[in-house]
């Protein structure tokens, strides 16, 4: 997997991310150029699951070119992922019986396609959080210490 064009770096903390699923998404010719210049953003983003089909949902997009974008375009407009049916059957039974959301880590490219990476996740609670931040301080002192 190359260098990812957009990252939802806040996921992983926010997040407890129990399986990744890897999606295609469908776009238009200058969302993929306003992509694969550094122009999405997937904060705040979320997956959703319509009539049987898997809906991206709050990704910013914005035009490459002001100019060239039919008037009517709507930046956060909900894009169609496409994953296999096994997949997105397995995905709605996980997703009903326990509180799990689709999240998007990544977008990236593979090939002339551009992919989401997607997470299932479960929401983290506050203390989890805490306790993170404490760790990630424990391990930056050992490490201060070891260099001097």
């Amino acid at each position: 997997m190359e260098k990812p064009l957009a990252e939802n770096k806040k996921a992983y903390f926010n997040y407890e991310i129990l399986k990744t699923i890897e999606a295609g998404i469908e776009l238009r010719g200058f969302e993929v150029k306003a992509i694969k210049s550094g122009f999405a953003s997937l904060t705040g983003a979320y997956a959703t699951i319509k009539g049987g089909e898997l809906w991206l949902t709050n990704t910013q997009i914005p035009p490459y070119q002001k100019n060239n974008v039919p008037k009517e375009y709507n930046p956060l407009r909900p894009r169609r992922l496409l994953v296999k049916k096994s997949e997105l059957l397995e995905l709605v039974g996980r997703m009903s019986g326990e509180r799990l959301t689709l999240i998007p880590l990544k977008l990236y490219t593979k090939g002339p396609r551009v992919k989401v990476l997607l997470g299932l996740v479960r929401g983290k609670r506050e203390h989890e959080k805490r306790d993170v931040l404490r760790k990630r301080a424990v391990t930056r002192e050992i490490q201060r210490t070891l260099r001097k």
